[in-house]
């Protein structure tokens, strides 16, 4: 493995071959451009059949952090997303403490995501254990990470695309579905709610949706993998935000108005809900065309969670070059231009929590509990970093905007952590212990020259 001189100021460099359809691939492929199928149940139920209108306020509340990262990608256009902002927004330490948090997410959830693989595998080759197939998923990923972005990229694209496919062979059946049979549901109520509008009710399940969106902040991860135009950063990220929420709202629509099953019914079975959308495709559909969406699903989770042990390692990359982690964690390859032993140890990571939460029997909830916090806390980072960088510091031109988006930002930021398991929140404040004491140790260390 060979590295790119390097004297901790940040001379390691990545391999900019990635350009805007690629970074747009590898956020839609994140967050799941169908992510809907797997929450409709649980939505619908809460919303009282307002599951587009969920994902409307969602992507709108969502928007905010997404215009960040837009702002502070082209402004700091370097690997280690809000860890870098943070840095720049408001000090050393607080970027310290945002990628620390970030990094909670980033090395849960691409064990989560193959554990659905393994999960998903297990079920249809029941003699195999749901663990060999999660080692399976993390090699072949990690296989792939390693030949570089480029190659990567190339099959993240051709994966991406065969979901589009089956996402719009759904939306095409349900149409011809409605055009034939009509709608089980009254054509305005998944706006307007099924039996009467509940505002408490959407607004619990827009903090659960948001979650849906978790992902596309990966984006901001490949800033120096990307061809070298800072903007390329934030148009992939308002890209894939719109094009994944439009997909999430057709898909909602079309799902309330097919569905014989109301809200109140899935509020009352909810054993129903996880398997609702699919439900709905085999019995108004076809079965083949059910499957066709599930395998989709589960072979965009190891896509997804390949995504996500990219930009877990980018993070690690970051965080090292700047003498925050382990100096050989910013080793780059001569040969793909990617962090090979920061992808090695995201790996290394991955099979240990995967394999363990598979041999486990509440192993995915577990998991599902604690995956989503520490982006959502690093998210609250960022906003601050916003107003920092353009607002306090005024190292770039600022406007009002750059205090009124990273505030409404960081109030839906908040909110949904508010109403975050007391699991997830008591793991996230040890994560964070954890760190400051990481933090405190660095503190007495003697300083580098130089730095």
């Amino acid at each position: 493995m060979a590295t790119s001189p390097g004297t901790g100021t940040g001379t390691e460099r990545l391999g900019r071959t990635m350009g805007l359809r690629e970074l747009v691939a590898y956020g839609m492929i994140f967050v799941g451009p169908g992510a809907v199928v797997v929450v409709f149940g649980t939505l619908d139920a809460l919303s009282g059949g307002t599951v587009p209108l969920v994902y409307i306020v969602a992507t709108v509340a969502i928007a905010f952090t997404a215009m960040a990262y837009v702002w502070m990608s082209k402004a700091v256009p370097h690997a280690g997303s809000v860890f870098a902002y943070a840095g720049a927004g408001i000090g050393p330490r607080t970027g310290f403490i945002a990628g620390w948090m970030l990094m909670l997410d980033y090395l849960l959830i691409p064990a989560l995501a193959h554990l659905f693989v393994g999960i998903a595998l297990h079920s249809i080759f029941q003699p195999v254990p749901a663990w060999v197939f999660t080692v399976l998923s993390v090699t072949i990923t990690t296989a792939l990470n390693l030949a570089g972005v480029r190659i990567a990229a190339k099959v993240t694209i051709v994966v991406l695309c065969i979901e589009l496919v089956v996402m719009a062979a759904v939306i095409v059946s349900l149409i011809t579905v409605l055009a034939t049979h009509g709608a089980s549901r009254p054509a305005l109520s998944p706006l307007v709610g099924y039996g009467g509008f509940a505002v408490g009710g959407v607004i619990t399940a827009a903090s659960v949706a948001v979650l849906s969106f978790l992902g596309f902040d990966g984006i901001a991860s490949f800033a120096e993998d990307n061809a070298g135009d800072p903007k390329l950063v934030g148009r992939a990220t308002l890209v894939c935000l719109l094009v994944c929420g439009a997909l999430l709202v057709a898909l909602a629509y079309l799902g309330a108005l097919v569905t014989p099953v109301t809200p109140a019914e899935y509020a009352a079975n909810s054993e129903s809900q996880g398997t609702a959308y699919y439900d709905l495709v085999r019995t108004e559909v076809s079965w083949l065309l059910s499957t066709a969406l599930a395998t989709a699903k589960g072979t965009g989770a190891a896509f997804a969670a390949m995504v996500a042990q990219a930009a877990a390692s980018r993070l690690l990359f970051g965080m090292a070059r700047d003498g925050r982690l382990p100096r050989g964690l910013a080793a780059v390859s001569e040969r793909s231009g990617s962090p090979g032993r920061a992808t090695l140890v995201i790996a290394g990571f991955t099979v240990v929590v995967g394999a363990g939460a598979a041999a486990m029997p509440d192993g995915l909830n577990l998991l599902s509990s604690v995956v989503n916090v520490g982006a959502l806390s690093a998210f609250t980072l960022l906003h601050a970093s916003v107003i920092g960088y353009f607002v306090v510091r005024k190292r770039a031109a600022a406007s009002a905007w750059h205090l009124i988006v990273p505030l409404l930002g960081a109030a839906v930021i908040l909110a949904v952590l508010a109403g975050a398991h007391h699991t997830a929140q008591l793991v996230a404040l040890t994560w964070l212990l954890a760190g400051l004491l990481v933090l405190a140790a660095q503190s007495r260390r003697p300083a580098r020259a130089g730095r």
